[in-house]
C-alpha cells in the first residue's frame, strides 16, 4: 500500500507525511467506532483518476452490501461499491488532498506571507485568500463580502468566497460618490437629504477585489451532463464532467505600465532608534551597509525623526544635535537627500513602536505639579504623550508658551544644520502636531484601554480647554453649554450605544453643533499656529503636516472616530476643507498615511465596523487637491508584495485623473531586515523603478 500511495502522491516532507497518517488514522479509528457505513465523495481536479482498488475480507460487511442502482440519463445502472473498497478509496483522496494542502501552504508561507498554522488544512487557506480579496470568514465557514449593501447573512448559512487578490477579476467602475459618503451606507438617515460637493473617485485598480461581483454557479442539470460554472476562487471558467471538474486557468493579469508616468520621489523611514537617549549614532557601520544598498537602487532619500524628548532632554533651550549631525553626513556622502521630523511627541506603546522615547525630563517634572499641560479625557485621565493643545498660549512651560517651545526648537535646528538646507540636502521639514506626530486628538490611547474598532473619546477636559470651551460658550449666550457631552459613551463604545453618535443623537442638535465646531475649531487653530511659525524658522523650504486616515465607522451617519479625533466630518459637513485651507495658507505638504494604500485592511476582521478606507482616502485627497495642495504618503503598514506595491502605485499616481494629478513624494516604512532580504528587496527595487516612471521588464503578476 506505500508503494501504492508513493505512486499516487509522490515523496513529501516527512513530517508533512508524519501529521497525514496520524490525521487519517484518528479518522479512521472514528469511523470504526460509530460505525459510518455512508459513502464520502470528494469533489477534486482528477482526483478519481487512476486511483487502485483495493479487495478484502467483506465477510463480515456482507449484510451491509447495498443492491440498489443509480439512474442514470442513459437508463443504466451502477452498484454502489462496497463500504471497505470505498473507505480505501476515501482514504487515499484524503491522503492526495493532504499532500497537495502541504505544499500549498508550504509555498503560501514561504512566498506570500501568510500567517497559516502548522497543522492548517485547504479550509484555511481559503479563508486567508477569501479575508485577503476583501470578504469576511467566520468560524464557521459563513462567508460574506464586508463592505456590500447587502445585509450580513444570519448564522448557520454559508456563501461562496471570492477570488484571492493574487488572482484578479475586474470590477465595475462605481458611480461618482458624494463627499463623505460611502455607497455602500445603509442607515435610518437619509444621504441624498444633504446637498454636497461631488468629488472625483478614481478608476477601480484591477488589482482591487470588488467584493460586489457575486458568486456565479450553475444549476445542476443532471448526473453525467456537463456543466459550466465561473469559479471565481481559481480566476477562470470550470468544466463539470461526471463529477471530474476541468479547470481553465487564464492567463496572468498584465500590470499597467508606469513607464513615461510622472516621477514621484522614495524615500525610506529610518529606524525609530537609529538616534539612542544619549543622541549617539547606533551601530554606524551597519546603517552605511545599509544606506549603500538602498543608493544603488536609486532611492531619493531617507526620512528621519529628530525626537524632543532626545535633543532637549535635561534643561529648557540645552539642545544636543550631536548623533544627528553624524548622521546627516553620512547621509550627505552617500548624496541622499532629507526628509527630517519635528516629533514633539512621545515614543512607545503605539503600533510599530520598538523603542521608548519620552517627552523632556523637564517637562514631565512641570506635569508632575501641574498635569492640566496633558490631554485629559472625562474621567480625568491624564495622557502625556503630547502637550495639550490648551496651552498653546499659556506660559507654563517655565516662562514659554508651548508654540515658543516648539519655535525655538526648530530654529536651533535651522541654525545648526544651515549649510544642509543652503545645499539642498534638506528638502522637506514635516512639523509634529499631535500623537504620534499627526494632527489629530489622542482620542483612542491604547494606555487607557481603547481597542479598535471603539470610537474614542473626546479629549477636552483640562483646565485650560474648559476655560476656552467656557468663553466660546459665553460668546455664543449659552453659558451652560460649556461642557462636554455626558452622552458620548467611553473608549470601546459603538456609535448606536451612545445618546450622541446614534443616528439622529445629539450630534446633530444645537449643542452638539456648538462643541463640535469649537472642537475642531481649536485642532485649526492648532496646525495654524505652529505652521506659521514653523513657516518662519524654514524659510524657503517645503514644510509638512502628517493626517492619519480615521476611517472606522465612516459608513454612519456621525463619524463617531473622527468626531472624537477633532475631524467635524458627519455625513453633511466636509470635515477636511477647513485643514486643507489651512495648510494652502502656509505652503505646506499635506502627508496622509491611510491604510487603503496597503494590503491589511482592519475592517476585514471587524465588519461591523463600518469602516471605509478608500471612501475616506478620496474625500482627503480631494479636499488637498481642490485647493492645490501638494499630498505626499507614507506607507502605514510594512509592505513586501507585489500586489500591495500595485496598489500604492495605482493611488500615487490615479490612472483616471482628469487633471493627471499624482502625489509629491513617498516614503516607505520603514528600513528593517525584512526589507533587506533577497526577495523583498527585489520586489521592492522594482516598485521604486515604477515610482520613478522607468519600464521594468516583467509586467505580469
Amino acid at each position: 500500500m506505500a508503494t501504492d500511495m508513493q505512486k499516487l502522491i509522490g515523496t513529501s516532507e516527512e513530517d508533512d507525511e508524519e501529521e497525514m497518517d496520524m490525521d487519517v488514522k484518528e479518522e479512521d479509528d472514528e469511523d470504526e467506532e460509530n460505525g459510518e457505513k455512508h459513502i464520502s465523495k470528494q469533489v477534486m481536479v482528477g482526483a478519481d483518476a487512476g486511483v487502485p482498488t483495493f479487495s478484502g475480507n467483506n465477510s463480515q460487511f456482507q449484510h451491509h452490501q447495498l443492491q440498489e442502482q443509480v439512474g442514470t440519463p442513459g437508463g443504466g445502472g451502477v452498484r454502489r461499491c462496497r463500504p471497505l473498497e470505498e473507505k480505501e478509496r476515501t482514504k487515499l483522496r484524503e491522503r492526495h488532498r493532504r499532500a497537495i494542502t502541504a505544499r500549498i501552504l508550504a509555498g503560501l508561507r514561504r512566498h506570500g506571507n501568510y500567517n497559516l498554522r502548522v497543522r492548517a488544512d485547504i479550509n484555511d487557506v481559503i479563508a486567508a485568500l477569501a479575508r485577503e480579496a476583501g470578504w469576511v470568514v467566520l468560524p464557521d465557514g459563513t462567508t460574506f463580502p464586508s463592505r456590500t449593501q447587502g445585509s450580513r447573512p444570519a448564522a448557520g448559512t454559508s456563501a461562496m468566497v471570492t477570488s484571492s487578490s493574487s488572482l484578479m477579476v475586474p470590477q465595475q467602475t462605481p458611480p461618482p460618490a458624494l463627499r463623505g459618503v460611502s455607497p455602500g451606507f445603509c442607515s435610518s438617515v437619509e444621504y441624498n437629504t444633504c446637498q454636497m460637493k461631488g468629488v472625483f473617485i478614481p478608476t477601480p485598480s484591477p488589482y482591487d477585489i470588488s467584493p460586489s461581483v457575486p458568486s456565479q454557479t450553475s444549476a445542476l442539470v443532471g448526473d453525467g451532463v456537463k456543466q459550466t460554472e465561473s469559479h471565481l476562487l481559481i480566476g477562470g471558467p470550470m468544466d463539470t464532467v461526471n463529477d471530474k471538474q476541468i479547470v481553465d486557468m487564464p492567463p496572468k493579469l498584465p500590470e499597467r505600465d508606469f513607464a513615461g508616468t510622472p516621477y514621484v520621489p522614495v524615500y525610506v523611514m529610518l529606524p525609530l532608534g537609529v538616534i539612542n537617549m544619549k543622541c549617539e549614532l547606533v551601530d554606524p557601520d551597519s546603517l552605511l551597509k545599509q544606506l549603500r544598498v538602498l543608493k544603488a537602487i536609486n532611492i531619493d532619500g531617507v526620512m528621519v525623526d529628530c525626537w524632543w524628548g532626545i535633543v532637549e532632554a535635561n534643561a529648557p533651550q540645552d539642545y544636543n544635535w550631536s548623533g544627528y549631525r553624524k548622521l546627516f553626513q553620512m547621509v550627505c556622502e552617500l548624496k541622499l537627500k532629507l526628509q527630517v521630523v519635528m516629533s514633539f511627541h512621545e515614543c512607545g506603546g503605539n503600533v510599530g513602536d520598538d523603542v521608548c522615547i519620552p517627552l523632556p525630563h523637564w517637562v514631565a517634572e512641570i506635569g508632575r505639579s501641574n498635569p492640566d499641560i496633558f490631554f485629559t479625557d472625562r474621567e480625568g485621565r491624564r495622557n502625556p504623550e503630547c502637550l495639550s493643545w490648551g496651552i498653546d498660549k499659556e506660559r507654563v512651560l517655565r516662562g514659554r508658551t508651548a508654540v515658543e517651545v516648539y519655535f525655538d526648537y526648530m530654529r536651533s535646528f535651522r541654525v545648526e544644520f544651515d549649510e544642509l538646507f543652503r545645499d539642498g540636502i534638506i528638502l522637506m521639514v514635516e512639523v509634529g502636531l499631535g500623537p504620534c506626530g499627526e494632527l489629530r486628538y489622542p482620542s483612542c490611547p491604547v494606555k487607557h484601554g481603547w481597542r479598535y474598532p471603539g470610537i474614542g473619546e473626546f479629549q477636552c477636559y483640562d483646565q485650560y480647554f474648559l476655560k476656552s470651551l467656557r468663553k466660546a460658550a459665553e460668546v455664543r449666550g449659552h453659558s451652560f453649554w460649556a461642557k462636554g457631552p455626558d452622552n458620548a459613551g467611553s473608549y470601546n463604545s459603538q456609535p448606536h450605544e451612545t445618546g450622541f453618535f446614534c443616528d439622529g443623537g445629539d450630534y446633530t442638535g444645537y449643542y452638539g453643533r456648538f462643541f463640535l465646531n469649537w472642537y475642531s475649531q481649536v485642532l485649526v487653530d492648532h496646525v495654524d499656529r505652529v505652521l506659521s511659525l514653523a513657516k518662519l524658522a524654514f524659510e524657503g523650504t517645503c514644510i509638512a503636516a502628517k493626517l492619519s486616515g480615521i476611517h472606522w465607522w465612516y459608513k454612519t451617519a456621525s463619524h463617531a472616530a473622527e468626531l472624537t479625533a477633532g475631524f467635524n466630518n458627519p455625513c453633511n459637513r466636509d470635515g477636511y476643507a477647513a485643514i486643507a485651507a489651512t495648510l494652502k495658507k502656509h505652503g505646506a505638504v499635506l502627508n496622509f498615511a491611510s491604510s487603503e494604500l496597503h494590503t491589511l485592511d482592519r475592517h476585514e476582521d471587524f465588519p461591523e465596523a463600518l469602516a471605509d478606507p478608500v471612501g475616506l482616502a478620496w474625500q482627503v485627497l480631494n479636499a488637498a487637491w481642490d485647493v492645490c495642495v501638494p499630498v505626499a504618503s507614507e506607507s502605514a503598514l510594512p509592505c513586501h508584495d507585489r500586489i500591495g506595491y500595485n496598489k500604492i502605485l495605482d493611488t500615487v499616481k490615479p490612472l483616471s485623473d482628469p487633471d493627471g494629478r499624482h502625489f509629491f513624494s513617498f516614503t516607505y516604512l520603514r528600513l528593517d531586515p525584512s526589507l533587506m532580504e533577497r526577495q523583498n528587496f527585489m520586489e521592492f527595487e522594482r516598485f521604486v523603478k515604477r515610482m520613478h516612471g522607468e519600464a521594468v521588464l516583467d509586467l505580469q503578476v
